[in-house]
């Protein structure tokens, strides 16, 4: 059945009709979330294989992708080290990036969210195979003399356009922090690092997400039901924060941070590597590494006493840990009495209204064909722009299922380049949520905080499909990390604006619109909670930069426990070791300050561009135009000087968060007397 059915006829008895009546005024793309997706069972079809590849309909198939894009990978160096310094040469590395990455991209998606073992191993063979790839061509001299060769040329490096230079520069800088510049034993001692890495990072990932075991026996027979059953024994896999009772949210905390040595393991040799590494490419240590081209530049910036005093924003009075989510983020605010009027349709209703008023872009449901997705439950969406047409697609991994990772994020699976023919290649990315599933009775129901992760992780999405970059190394997403966080910040902004929020939340039964009094009680509660979270950000970027500096002599945990004290307004609770499900210690390896930079900016681009009318076509477009058009291909601070008009400083970036947080900042929001 097409999931664009009105939804009173998949209820055709009883109260459950009568209730969801008013849904058939749902817009196509709402009307497409706020069902079930039902599929037709198509045999005359053929399978088109995960994302339209067909090699992809089997899990063989990886084989032969990654066997095709090595192949031609080799093609490339060869056509790279021939050529004569010019454009071509960035273009022919551009597509030498593109024959890896599009193959890399989609297993290293695959390998953590395809329900399926065996696709999960395939694709995890062919991340480590493209990574130990990717690392050798990054020592490759002769690969590298061609860039050089060309950046070396001044009369013809300088006559190449801004984004062309900066993408050549940033080739040459992956070149660098590689080893290039080492004789040939180094290059091979950095080599084996970079494989080694790839190897220790994808074993930390999985351990992240893999759940703990405890005898039945050992817990109170009332909470059995909260948790997985294995046997004899309850899995854990998550920390249950929203969980109502004490009880089952002291048990999650206490058995999910339980130690592992394996991972602790892992998670040592892993900074030790990084550490190793760094020197022997000839940084300070592994943050000097990380921050060189960000906007931060240096650990040093991070570190100073205007930063660390936002420690002192809030208080927990020695609140056990497993308490601080559910009650502070109930400050003045019942979940539950919000969910009725953020039903999955109304907020992607509302996130294409957003779109379209400020970019012309709207998002329409399509049908995956046979074989195109790895759930049934996902959902594909085509962006189409009011005059440019197609920019991309979409799509929507968002309902729970237990082989999926907890947290939410979001995925480039292809990236957006110039082609040779004059067509632009459209990017693919994938959106991943833990939301529950709909009922008989009623769609799927978002609490505040799930509905603002949906618009922050669609920010994300937007950055890709909005980008029209030459090259796809910059692509969208492919930026430097503390600027790539900025759209989807500033989509939380929007999130909590009564006059966004009023074009879209209204209740699913009834249709009547979210009071206006709920939202500035959401507000205010989320200034109690962001005081909290800002506390526990800035900690968290601290205990990151301290794990990548100087290397000290005791275990993770230790070093924990020591910046926690220091840092943090809660106490360490034995026997627990959070660093260990810490999974952006690989992704955001010493860059983990990006989202405290990220909100920063974020914050002043609300405050100053769209403050007095959040819907503003206008400013929709020059916002498009100064950042979120370049991706990665232009300097990160030139685009957020372009849009502010002034370069912000330090003190400026501490100002807007400590803004954020400040009860008398006004807003168009009525107060919650109202």
């Amino acid at each position: 059945m097409s999931v664009y059915r009105p939804l009173v006829c998949l209820f055709r008895h009883g109260t459950a009709a009568r209730a969801w009546r008013t849904l058939t005024t749902w817009s196509p793309v709402g009307a497409a979330f706020n069902a079930r997706v039902h599929r037709r069972l198509d045999i005359f079809h053929q399978n088109v294989g995960l994302f339209g590849v067909p090699e992809l309909s089997c899990v063989e198939g990886f084989e032969v992708v990654q066997d095709r894009a090595l192949q031609e990978t080799q093609q490339l160096v060869e056509e790279a080290c021939r050529c004569p310094p010019g454009v071509q040469t960035v273009e022919i590395f551009d597509k030498l990036s593109d024959s890896l990455c599009r193959v890399a991209d989609m297993a290293d998606f695959i390998k953590v969210a395809h329900p399926d073992p065996s696709y999960r191993e395939a694709a995890e063979r062919t991340c480590i195979n493209i990574g130990t790839m990717v690392e050798r061509l990054n020592t490759n001299v002769d690969l590298c003399k061609s860039l050089k060769d060309l950046l070396d040329n001044e009369e013809i490096f300088s006559k190449l356009d801004p984004e062309t230079r900066r993408v050549a520069e940033l080739f040459l800088f992956d070149f660098e922090i590689s080893g290039i510049h080492l004789d040939k034993k180094k290059r091979k001692e950095a080599v084996n690092l970079n494989v080694k890495l790839l190897d220790l990072s994808n074993q930390f990932l999985m351990s992240c997400h893999m759940p703990n075991r405890i005898e039945k026996r050992a817990l109170p027979e009332h909470i059995h039901q909260h948790f997985t059953k294995d046997g004899n024994y309850i899995q854990i896999g998550g920390l249950n924060a929203d969980a109502p009772d004490d009880l089952v949210r002291e048990v999650a905390y206490k058995v999910f941070l339980y130690p592992n040595e394996n991972v602790m393991h892992i998670l040592e040799e892993l900074l030790s590597c990084r550490d190793k590494l760094a020197r022997l490419v000839g940084y300070e240590s592994y943050a000097h590494r990380a921050l060189k081209g960000t906007m931060a530049k240096s650990p040093g910036r991070l570190y100073s006493s205007e930063i660390v005093s936002l420690l002192s924003f809030s208080s927990f009075n020695n609140m056990a840990c497993w308490h601080v989510v559910f009650y502070l983020c109930r400050f003045n605010i019942e979940p539950s009495l919000y969910s009725p009027y953020f039903s999955l349709g109304a907020c992607m209703e509302g996130l294409n209204g957003l779109f379209t008023q400020l970019y012309g872009a709207s998002l329409l449901a399509e049908q995956p064909s046979v074989g195109e997705v790895w759930s049934e439950d996902v959902r594909k969406l085509a962006v189409v722009h009011e005059t440019e047409g197609l920019l991309g697609y979409i799509y929507c991994d968002f309902f729970y299922r237990p082989d999926k990772p907890h947290q939410d994020c979001h995925f480039t699976i292809r990236g957006g380049r110039q082609l040779e023919d004059g067509q632009y290649q459209l990017p693919i990315v994938v959106l991943m949520l833990n939301l529950p599933h709909p009922t008989r009775s009623a769609p799927t129901l978002l609490s505040p905080g799930m509905m603002e992760n949906l618009f922050h992780e669609m920010g994300h999405a937007m950055h890709s499909m909005l980008g029209r970059t030459r090259y796809q190394h910059v692509t969208g997403t492919r930026c430097v990390t503390d600027f790539a966080e900025v759209p989807s910040i500033l989509m939380e902004y929007f999130a909590t604006d009564y006059r966004v929020i009023s074009q879209f939340a209204r209740h699913y039964q009834t249709g009547q619109p979210l009071p206006q009094s709920m939202v500035a009680r959401l507000c205010e509660s989320k200034k109690v909670c962001g005081a909290a979270d800002t506390q526990l950000q800035v900690f968290y970027a601290i205990m990151d930069q301290v794990y990548h500096g100087k290397p000290q002599n005791r275990s993770t945990t230790d070093i924990m426990i020591d910046m926690q004290k220091k840092y943090y307004g809660l106490p360490y609770v034995t026997n627990t070791a959070w660093q260990l499900r810490f999974s952006h210690l690989v992704g955001y390896g010493a860059k983990y300050y990006s989202y405290l930079m990220s909100r920063a900016v974020a914050s002043m681009v609300w405050k100053q561009c769209f403050y007095k009318d959040p819907l503003n076509r206008e400013t929709g477009e020059r916002y498009r135009r100064e950042m979120l058009a370049h991706g990665g291909g232009k300097e990160p601070m030139l685009m957020v000087e372009g849009m502010l008009q002034k370069r912000p400083s330090i003190e400026d970036f501490v100002n807007a968060l400590v803004s954020d947080l400040d009860p008398d900042f006004e807003t168009f929001i009525m107060d919650s007397e109202g």
